[in-house]
């Protein structure tokens, strides 16, 4: 069999120390950039692969992250929001040679057990937590324990925690406002998201902000959805069927929207001639429907990667911000009124 290369064979083909090779790799400064050159070259010629484990060992450390989904398996796998999300933890976490460890549960009434693996079993050195309702005190309960932990939201009932997101009543309120001064749409409808999640709040308070700014509240409906593209098909069946007066919808999420869509186009309404809608995420589908949906482009991945580099300076006790916010985009398609760029 082949023996493994060790760093010690990468340190002696520089001509240099064992530990100013394994400094070079970690990117560590005291070493030069010829040198973190040389080593790097020295390392990809060799094959050499370099051992969390006995990296992890000697830093009493688990060498992985634990990316907490307190919901169900399903809601992991289903929805374009997580695979960004992991996109972004995982890029993060490669560059520390880091494993990511997902933690849900497929019971969402049993949803505690995401965290207990967490919290006891140690195989993670800190956690990033996304998508908790705000009714969850096993969030508290988790950022109480002394664990690293980032949260991927808001989270203003806790004082304590480190969080990185975006402003969704702001971003709601300016697609909302498009609406009304773009397009001039007078009677406008929102589906929200979950009301047990703060996003949907957020987004909600953002769409009434904007409605009530221009006395238009009293036109204004409030249907509540779950974010999924049945939730928005039903909330348009359901105004249909009343005979309900709107000329425009503002969906929480661009899933919704697309069940929206679907159903008005069934019904004969013209979209966007009757009525202009708009979503909110834009992780894909939306510009390629007809009409494309206008929506606010949230930018998943970045916060994720963010949320996780900030994790691992809590890891090595670094101090930093407690808040990082992250700005969105206006993305204009057809389905409001406008004419999309090419």
């Amino acid at each position: 069999m082949t023996k493994s290369v060790t760093l010690k064979d990468v340190a002696q083909r520089v001509g240099v120390t064992a530990a100013a090779a394994s400094m070079a790799l970690s990117g560590h400064d005291r070493i030069s950039d010829t040198t973190r050159a040389a080593v790097r070259r020295a390392a990809d010629e060799l094959g050499y692969v370099p051992s969390s484990a006995g990296r992890a060992l000697r830093n009493q450390k688990a060498g992985a992250v634990a990316l907490v989904v307190p919901n169900s398996a399903q809601h992991v796998f289903g929805h374009l929001y997580f695979m960004h999300v992991l996109d972004g933890v995982s890029e993060a976490a490669n560059a520390h040679d880091a494993q990511v460890i997902v933690s849900t549960n497929a019971d969402a009434e049993r949803g505690v057990v995401a965290y207990e693996r967490v919290m006891r079993s140690r195989t993670a050195d800190g956690a990033i937590v996304t998508s908790a309702a705000i009714d969850d005190t096993n969030v508290e309960r988790l950022v109480a324990s002394g664990l690293p932990v980032v949260l991927l939201g808001n989270f203003p009932y806790l004082a304590d925690g480190i969080s990185v997101g975006i402003d969704d009543v702001a971003a709601t309120r300016h697609i909302t406002e498009h609406l009304l001064d773009q397009h001039g749409r007078q009677r406008l409808v929102h589906v929200t998201g979950t009301l047990d999640h703060q996003t949907g709040i957020d987004r909600r308070a953002g769409f009434l902000d904007a409605v009530r700014s221009r006395g238009l509240d009293a036109d204004a409906r409030i249907v509540e959805g779950d974010l999924g593209e049945q939730s928005g098909a039903d909330a348009m069946t359901a105004l249909l069927d009343e005979g309900a007066g709107f000329d425009g919808v503002v969906f929480a999420n661009d899933d919704m929207a697309l069940g929206g869509l679907r159903v008005l186009q069934q019904r004969g309404v013209d979209v966007p001639g009757d009525v202009s809608i708009v979503g909110f995420d834009d992780f894909g589908f939306a510009r390629v429907t007809t009409p494309g949906i206008t929506t606010i482009r949230v930018p998943a991945e970045e916060m994720a990667r963010i949320a996780t580099e900030r994790l691992f300076d809590l890891v090595d006790g670094v101090d930093g911000w407690s808040r990082h916010e992250l700005d969105v985009d206006l993305v204009v398609r057809e389905s409001c009124g406008c004419t999309a760029p090419h």
